[in-house]
């Protein structure tokens, strides 16, 4: 009988055995997809029980809570941890992995959910998991986007989907977006809620 696997040779079975996870959830606010933790676990799970990989927290290495008050009053939780996780393998022995992850919540989920986002972080990064999409490389454009036509292309996107969706694009882009462009995702929400 040879030896159980180390935890670099099992974690290499399983990467062979999962290919790719696709991008089958749409974030319902600004329409992108994305793979959720549930794809993502029920992709890679089967996978690592076959080869004898189990993989935990064992430690929050950082935790951050912000407000966010929403136009409407309403108060967003973000959340941001650094968690390190560990794959131990059949040998016994162990990897460990630290990823970044960061959720926004109204009630008292935004622990739950940013670990949810750290557990598909890594097993994303750690298994160097790709999507089925087309490769960015695949195509060349000759064309760079100019950033503020891609903020003006997002509000009008926004505006077309309705109010709820462009208060959620004013909430994502606070701190991120310039001023001009705020202003203009407040004056469009005033015109639509007919304020």
């Amino acid at each position: 009988m040879s030896d159980p696997k180390k935890i670099h040779e099992a974690l290499a079975d399983v990467m062979e055995d999962v290919r790719a996870v696709r991008k089958g959830d749409q974030n319902t606010h600004q329409r992108f997809m994305f793979r959720g933790v549930d794809a993502v676990v029920n992709a890679v799970g089967p996978k690592l029980r076959k080869h004898g990989v189990v993989v935990m927290p064992v430690e929050v290495i950082a935790r951050e809570v912000d407000r966010d008050q929403t136009k409407s009053g309403a108060i967003n939780y973000i959340t941001r941890l650094t968690v390190r996780y560990r794959f131990t393998g059949p040998a016994g022995d162990a990897l460990d992995a630290v990823v970044a992850a960061e959720s926004m919540d109204t009630q008292d989920k935004g622990t739950a959910k940013a670990m949810s986002v750290a557990l598909r972080t890594c097993l994303l990064q750690a298994l160097c998991l790709p999507t089925d999409d087309t490769d960015p490389d695949a195509e060349s454009h000759e064309e760079s986007v100019n950033p503020e036509d891609e903020i003006r292309s997002r509000i009008e996107q926004a505006t077309a989907q309705g109010p709820d969706a462009v208060q959620s694009l004013g909430t994502w882009a606070r701190g991120r977006w310039p001023d001009w462009a705020l202003d203009e995702l407040r004056k469009r929400l005033a015109t639509m809620r007919g304020k």
